[in-house]
């Protein structure tokens, strides 16, 4: 992935002198493109607040630098992952290595992926509101990507909710979906995958009656995820402020960012390489008028919110965890 990161840059470089970029890297206001670095800082350590304070309400002694290193390996597996796949059992496994069991871990991560799915969509909603006519007429086809997009993490998020309100019908809704497979499958096989999921339904279900009497934690944990996306949307409107574009619309830039990241998910490449670079500069040429300064944003932003991740993650995954010891349940 890095080897394409590269390949894509230099793509991106093939019209601009190399001395005219060196020239606006020089001349960028460092304060705010260190601001910049601040929200992706404080986008991990906010989802590392979010892995303790559910952690923390079940087990005693899972400390904070394991609570870092969940979002950071998540960062390295989405990352080198189809459609960020690997993420979520990247996240297990990293829990599991502090010794809490596999059932609640996987438990609170599905809490926790409720949580930031629903807090994406109600984001998505307001930027597509404010910004979705023009961005139609930026990216033009490519636009109807982002609806796309919406409507999958939509039906993610009303598939776990039915699963919490209508655990029933849900569960026999799957049964007759997962049906028709069984002609193209294994007999083995069909039930050893009807199996995993009825349990993940169980599992998610339990989970959810668990949480539901403890409003005060899940509203906190609401209001983390918030100010978490808040600031990670917040990172391209810095970085224009760094390359001296002081009077870009702070709301219509954070909003032009919900829908990029909304495409990238769409893409089928890890990290959505290619798709993610094309999306930033078709949408932020109008607003960053020199074309090498155009580029310029986009590695940053590139930098900052995909490799940076990736790289971190490298280290978190040679970091020895601390082990908690858990009690057993009576």
């Amino acid at each position: 992935m890095l080897l394409l990161g590269i390949a894509i840059f230099a793509y991106s470089l093939r019209d601009i002198k190399f001395s005219v970029l060196v020239n606006d890297f020089v001349h960028i206001n460092f304060w705010w493109f260190g601001v910049a670095i601040l929200c992706m800082l404080l986008y991990l350590g906010l989802e590392s607040w979010i892995v303790k304070v559910f952690i923390s309400d079940r087990i005693e002694g899972f400390t904070f630098k394991d609570a870092v290193r969940i979002p950071l390996v998540e960062q390295l597996f989405n990352g080198i992952t189809p459609f960020s796949s690997g993420g979520q059992p990247a996240q297990l496994f990293a829990l599991m290595q502090t010794g809490i069991d596999a059932g609640k871990a996987s438990s609170v991560l599905l809490m926790k992926f409720v949580v930031y799915q629903s807090m994406i969509v109600i984001n998505f909603i307001i930027a597509l509101i404010i910004g979705f006519r023009e961005i139609q007429d930026k990216l033009h086809a490519l636009a109807w990507l982002v609806v796309f997009g919406f409507t999958i993490h939509l039906a993610v998020i009303v598939g776990l909710l039915m699963i919490m309100f209508w655990y029933s019908f849900t569960k026999k809704m799957v049964g007759v979906l997962m049906y028709p497979f069984h002609w193209f499958m294994k007999a083995e096989r069909f039930h050893r995958i009807e199996d995993n999921l009825n349990s993940k339904i169980d599992s998610f279900y339990a989970e959810s009656v668990r949480i539901s009497g403890k409003g005060k934690l899940m509203l906190r944990v609401f209001v983390i995820t918030f100010f978490q996306l808040a600031v990670y949307y917040l990172i391209p409107y810095f970085i224009m402020l760094a390359l001296g574009y002081t009077s870009a619309n702070i709301v219509m830039v954070t909003s032009f960012h919900v829908l990029i990241v909304m495409v990238i998910s769409l893409f089928p490449i890890p990290g959505g390489s290619g798709g993610a670079e094309y999306s930033f500069e078709m949408i932020f040429r109008s607003y960053i008028t020199s074309n090498s300064k155009l580029v310029l944003a986009m590695i940053l932003w590139r930098l900052l919110t995909y490799y940076f991740g990736m790289l971190a993650g490298l280290v978190a995954m040679v970091i020895r965890p601390d082990k908690v010891v858990e009690e057993p349940d009576l």
